[in-house]
Parts: structure tokens; C-alpha cells; sequence
């Protein structure tokens, strides 16, 4: 898989620069775990990875690309996955520790994050795993599959729009949140802006955007 990250290195990014010993200069990489349909990917993912990274002092950011998002399949049609990880890898081009990742799709199958999660961990034994969701999707996560496998292997980091941290129930899990601006944008508005020729222009990257073009992606309704 070009985008997963593995075999890079688990030492990247570790070292505070500061020559001092102790917990900091030990500690494994801190690993953020950021999964999506991203159908299309936004300013709105790539400010939440962003913030993530700088606020929680990630290493790098993985935005994982869902081979079949199961929550979504009948629901309606969902762009080819390889398509999908092309337009996020040009996304985060030039954007310091986020990186897309194709780890769900050379899986293949449906796309479960405990499965994610069970393979960074054997990969990156001495990491820190950080699984970063919406506060909306934080709420709903008692409908995952083995939801319950993750919670001594990750910390969730809680997204919340505009600085306000909702009424999220979960306990036994260790939850950092993460304060982002209120960015009103969302795929699926943004799939019916692209079918009706309306402009997207920076609510979607401009190399992510020409990858779309080039592809022939969400034209004549999807």
C-alpha cells in the first residue's frame, strides 16, 4: 500500500530536538487514526486532521480511505475506493504529517475500524494510537463492529465544530477533545454542487479538485 504509512519508520518525528532523556525522547510515535468514506474528502477533514495533529502533538496523521464503508452500503453509490484514495493523497500534498492511506483497501471487504486498529497496533507495537472522529460520529460509535476491542488501544480524540465539546457518553474510554472552527460543509453537499456544474473551489483542495476533473468523478448526478 503506498499511503499506509507502514515501514516508513516508527521513529519519525519522535525526537524533541531538545538532546534531553526521559519520557518524551523514549515514547513510541503518536499515531493519529483518521477513517472516512472522504466521498468526497473537504476543508472540513483536512482541518480536523490538521488541528488534531498540532493540538494532541501527533506524529502523523493517517486519513485511512474505507474500502466499503458498511454503514453506507445500499444507501447509495459510493465512488470507487482507489479513485477515492487518489483524490485524498493529492489532498494532503504539502500538508505537514498528514498522509492518506490505503491500509482499509488492500484489506479489501468491508471496512471496520477495530480491524484498522488491531493492524496499526500489531505493526506499531510501541505507538500510541489516537482514533480521531466527530463528536456526532462519537455519539453513534455503540453501533460499530467490536467496538468494544479498541477501547485499551486507542485515545479518542473527539472533534468538536467550533469549540464547544458536546455531551458525549463514553465511559472507560481515555477521550482528549479537539476544539476546530465551525465549518459548514459536507460531502454530500458537496457531491450536489459538482453534479450541478456549481463551483467548489476552496472547499475542496486545488490539486484534489484537478485529480477529480482528470478522473471524471461525481459529473451527471452521483
Amino acid at each position: 500500500g503506498t499511503g499506509t504509512g507502514t515501514g516508513t519508520g516508527t521513529g519519525t518525528g519522535t525526537g524533541t530536538g531538545t538532546g534531553t532523556a526521559g519520557p518524551e525522547a523514549d515514547r513510541g510515535p503518536r499515531i493519529g487514526v483518521f477513517g472516512g468514506t472522504f466521498d468526497p474528502v473537504h476543508i472540513g477533514h483536512l482541518v480536523a486532521a490538521a488541528e488534531a495533529r498540532y493540538q494532541l502533538r501527533l506524529d502523523r496523521v493517517l486519513m485511512v480511505v474505507a474500502n466499503e464503508p458498511w454503514q453506507k452500503v445500499g444507501e447509495r453509490v459510493v465512488t470507487p475506493a482507489d479513485d477515492r484514495f487518489v483524490v485524498v493523497d493529492a489532498a494532503v500534498e504539502g500538508l505537514a504529517g498528514l498522509e492518506a492511506s490505503r491500509l482499509e483497501i488492500d484489506r479489501g471487504g468491508p471496512s471496520y475500524t477495530a480491524d484498522t486498529v488491531a493492524e496499526l497496533r500489531a505493526t506499531y507495537p510501541g505507538a500510541e494510537l489516537f482514533l480521531v472522529v466527530g463528536a456526532d460520529v462519537a455519539a453513534s460509535m455503540g453501533s460499530w463492529r467490536r467496538v468494544e476491542s479498541m477501547i485499551d488501544d486507542v485515545v479518542l480524540a473527539v472533534v468538536d465544530r467550533g469549540g464547544v465539546a458536546p455531551r458525549v457518553d463514553l465511559p472507560r474510554w481515555r477521550v482528549e477533545h479537539v476544539p476546530i472552527p465551525s465549518l459548514e460543509v459536507s460531502s454530500s453537499d458537496l457531491r450536489r454542487r459538482l453534479a450541478e456544474g456549481r463551483p467548489v473551489d476552496l472547499l475542496v483542495p486545488a490539486a484534489a479538485l484537478r485529480r477529480m476533473e482528470r478522473l471524471g468523478l461525481y459529473a451527471g448526478g452521483r
